[in-house]
């Protein structure tokens, strides 16, 4: 195969991945949201608060687009911006008392639809393709760092 045949596969794979949806209909979270509330939730078991800027760094999305999910977000009641006592600049952005519950459930969804394929696919392909996946990204990383 000539190297633009695998560049289109890589593509079709990677946009095949992207729109993926491992959520039910009815999850009350998109991905990204999901995401961002994933994000909140690890730094509150952590005891830490984060902002809108370390949200959009880890999401690889602009600090305007996390606005628009938080605001969104908000008007559900999922999270809350709180003012920095330190620097009224800031806000962090916090967990709902109901966003747990949402959460939660999401993550079950998902997590049981995930054992499904899992259980028809086989943990050893499963596996296989994460190694693969793994050994793939590693070259990659190193074939582009050695080009510069």
């Amino acid at each position: 195969m000539e190297p633009n045949e695998y560049l289109l596969k890589l593509f079709g794979i990677m946009k095949d991945l992207d729109s993926l949806n491992i959520f039910s209909e009815a999850a009350k979270l998109s991905k990204t949201e999901f995401r961002l509330v994933r994000e909140v939730v690890l730094e509150s078991k952590k005891g830490n608060d984060i902002i809108s800027s370390e949200l959009a760094r880890r999401l690889g999305i602009t600090r305007s687009a996390v606005s628009q999910i938080v605001t969104k977000l908000e008007s559900q009641d999922v999270v809350k911006r709180t003012p920095a006592p330190d620097d009224r600049k800031i806000a962090y952005i916090r967990l709902s008392d109901r966003c747990i519950a949402i959460y939660n459930e999401q993550c079950r969804q998902a997590n049981a639809l995930v054992a499904e394929v899992v259980k028809e696919v086989g943990e050893k392909k499963m596996d296989r393709l994460f190694a693969i996946y793994e050994e793939f990204h590693t070259t990659l990383e190193r074939v582009r760092a050695a080009r510069k």
